[in-house]
């Protein structure tokens, strides 16, 4: 039986319990790493742009929305994937060989892991680079934001190519700038927080003329947060096996989950929400600008702007390193063929052209390709976990159906928004799934069970150690 294993299956060792630690040793400072970052929180207010964001009903629904949704990405996305990389030892593409076949692991989760990467790169690229310039007057996408990103990005690439073990050494204190910047900015505005009136943004918008934007229903408040927080968090969340593969026991893995991921989401954006209806009910700055990084000059002056920024932007260049070093491992796994420069070349490549475009600045569009392309997985490693008794059932035949099947169709439902977006013959499908990333999520576990009921999985093939696993 284990002549038909895949050598990167038949290879893999499991980390020893002797090698593992408490969760505040591993996940929940790496996961703080990821979600403190100005890029998640700086637009958890905005909501993508329409007038008044996600505020414009009181700061109350919005932090309501905001807590469910960082609940919704450790419970829904994170925890099977933490479980079985904690009672395996195996990393995400090892284990995921059960819900997507020995073969078809390697592309999903596996490869397409690495190629959003690229993604995320480019994200960071974005954000960093519009930061660095910004203290002398540029705007992004002006020459000077197409240049520091393309050295931003290449500087990434060639840190996470030759010395990433010097950027993990530094890069799990980093959290603490961004929790630093954002307790000032709270204490500075706090005592508007009372006198925040959510309408004023969307009566100076409509004053300006601005009324394409439209606003948010209270229940499309909820959907946005969902969507921005799934999206964001969806490959980190079944990434969660990678790190978990270090916890002692399950314990280990909520404890390191709640804390360091629904804990920053709700630290880092609630403060974010703060800190903007304190802002305008200081009346500091215009009504209409949600975002915190852009409220900076008015709280605090021109010269600590200049500094948080460049410092907001330092914190995230070891994402940038980690980024291209997780994609050109994720390529050279898939295509071992493929020279790990050559990978990393083209990504990067990529990366800046997603920067210096804007793409990579239209978060929400960017986030739900992430969630569509993520959420589905997450949603089918969760019924394969349940289906299997609570445990890893080991690698199947080639490609699994029930996995592929299910994420085509929560992909394709995931994706719909965004396609609507760019096909003229689907405007009118726009938004009609509500909270597309968790839409995928729920239908991909729902089709996967179904699916594997009908008989419609690959059979379980045997390996050298299966006895010792999912212990």
């Amino acid at each position: 039986m284990t002549r038909e294993l895949p050598s990167y299956i038949a290879a893999a060792k499991p980390v020893p319990l002797s090698k593992r630690a408490a969760w505040y040793c591993n996940i929940a400072p790496a996961y703080a790493g990821i979600i403190l970052k100005f890029v998640f929180w700086q637009d958890v207010p905005t909501g993508g742009g329409p007038l008044g964001g996600t505020l414009v009903h009181g700061l109350g629904y919005a932090l309501l929305a905001l807590v469910m949704a960082a609940l919704l990405c450790h419970f829904l996305c994170y925890l099977v994937p933490g479980l079985l990389g904690m009672k395996t030892g195996l990393p995400l593409y090892i284990v995921g060989a059960s819900t997507y076949g020995a073969r078809g692991g390697l592309f999903i989760p596996g490869f397409l892991m690495g190629i959003l990467q690229f993604g995320w790169v480019g994200v960071n690229t974005y954000f960093s680079a519009a930061l660095l310039v910004a203290p002398f007057g540029y705007a992004p996408l002006s020459l000077p934001h197409q240049v520091v990103s393309v050295i931003w990005a290449t500087a990434g690439a060639l840190v996470g190519f030759k010395g990433i073990r010097y950027v993990v050494r530094v890069a799990t204190y980093l959290p603490i700038i961004p929790a630093t910047i954002l307790l000032i900015l709270t204490v500075a505005t706090f005592s508007g927080v009372g006198k925040f009136d959510p309408q004023a943004a969307v009566t100076a918008g409509h004053a300006a003329g601005n009324t394409a934007a439209g606003t948010l229903s209270v229940l499309g408040v909820f959907a946005v947060l969902f969507t921005y927080s799934l999206g964001f968090f969806a490959t980190a969340g079944a990434a969660g096996a990678d790190l978990a593969v270090n916890s002692r026991n399950a314990k280990d893995v909520h404890r390191g989950g709640l804390v360091g991921i629904a804990g920053s989401m709700i630290f880092g954006g609630g403060l974010a929400l703060l800190i903007t209806a304190g802002a305008h009910g200081l009346n500091l700055g215009s009504p209409t600008v949600m975002r915190p990084t852009d409220l900076m000059t008015s709280i605090v002056g021109a010269h600590a702007t200049a500094v948080f920024r460049y410092l907001l932007a330092l914190t995230c260049f070891p994402g940038v390193c980690f980024g291209a070093f997780v994609a050109a491992n994720c390529v050279r796994t898939t295509l071992p063929k493929v020279h790990p420069a050559l990978s990393m070349g083209v990504g990067s490549a990529v990366s800046i052209l997603l920067s210096v475009t804007g793409c990579a600045g239209q978060v929400m569009s960017v986030f739900s390709v992430v969630g569509a392309s993520f959420g589905p997985i997450c949603g089918a490693m969760a019924a394969d976990y349940l289906l299997a008794g609570r445990r890893w059932a080991g690698p199947r035949q080639g490609f699994n159906p029930a996995g592929w099947i299910s994420w085509v169709i929560g992909f394709g439902i995931g994706i719909s928004d965004v396609l609507a977006e760019f096909i003229p013959a689907m405007r009118s499908l726009k938004g009609t799934v509500p909270a597309p990333p968790l839409a995928a999520l729920i239908v991909s576990f729902v089709l996967y069970f179904v699916l594997a009921k009908l008989g419609l999985q690959s059979r379980t093939l045997e390996t050298p150690d299966s006895s010792t696993r999912n212990g």
